[in-house]
């Protein structure tokens, strides 16, 4: 898999040949980095099937955050000891996509679940709403250390919890060949998951030029569990100074269910900026 291949790479390309340096300190520091992160969100919504109906499939996105965000709160943290690290991560997110439409229905009538395209010229419109809360609680140890770089590897678990709710607006209801309707023109579906995996990742710093104020931090994690396959990935610039660090990055978490989830190929990415405090 091309995500691990490049985890490994990247962790073996750091370390190869450097001796580890000593820790600056065996005393308790701690970090703390309110942000705000700015998603676009894409996938695809597979809902189960109502009762007396079918199991509507919806597209999401891609939505630009400024027509989709309607509320949040991200922070992260950190805790270290000498080359041992304890850090979480918090995000809490309410989003709105009214881009998108019906890819397909589950007809359940037919002795078991037939999956039925809906063309793409059916759909009016639709909406969907998400609320999600995604806390991730991590143990690291640095295997690199130097005044202008390092790097740490980690494993943990990341926990989501999501609520998605979906309403369509079709010109004609969908109806098996038969004639049984599966889903009406006008409508409107809600159902939630929790989802919890493991993860292994890699994250650090590498500085940029002589004057060691501006640095690029990195991220990459992957996962599994009850995902079939969640990842992570952080790449950006910070700046340096005496309270801490102002921080620009990129950010992209994906989300992958098996068949019968809630998430299909679904995935959050957008600019993020922060401010990681010292203490």
């Amino acid at each position: 898999m091309r995500i691990f291949s490049a985890m490994l790479a990247l962790i073996g390309l750091a370390v190869s040949g450097t001796a580890l340096a000593e820790s600056n300190s065996d005393k308790w520091q701690f970090e703390l980095t309110p942000y705000l992160w700015l998603p676009t969100i894409d996938g695809t919504l597979s809902y189960n099937p109502p009762p007396g109906g079918g199991g509507p499939e919806l597209s999401v996105g891609p939505t630009d955050w400024l027509d989709l965000i309607n509320g949040g709160l991200l922070i992260n943290g950190s805790a270290s000891k000498g080359r041992f690290t304890i850090f979480g991560d918090v995000v809490y997110l309410s989003l709105q996509s009214k881009e998108g439409r019906v890819l397909s229905v589950d007809d359940g009538n037919s002795g078991g679940p037939v999956n039925l395209p809906v063309s793409a010229d059916i759909t009016l419109n639709t909406q969907s709403d998400l609320d999600g809360l995604v806390w991730m609680l991590a143990a690291g140890y640095t295997v690199k250390e130097t005044e202008a770089s390092t790097v740490e590897v980690f494993a943990g678990v990341r926990v989501l919890s999501i609520d998605a709710s979906s309403n369509w607006n079709l010109t004609a209801d969908i109806t098996t060949p038969g004639g049984t309707q599966l889903l009406a023109a006008q409508g409107g579906i809600a159902e939630g998951a929790e989802l919890t995996d493991g993860i292994i990742g890699v994250r650090g710093r590498f500085g940029i030029g002589e004057s060691k104020k501006w640095s690029v931090p990195y991220s990459l994690d992957v996962g599994a569990g009850s995902s079939d396959l969640t990842w992570n990935a952080v790449l950006g610039l910070a700046r340096k100074y005496g309270w801490g660090d102002l921080m620009f990055v990129y950010r992209h978490l994906e989300y992958d269910e098996e068949a019968s989830g809630l998430l299909q190929n679904f995935s959050f990415s957008g600019p993020a900026i922060g401010a990681r405090f010292h203490f």
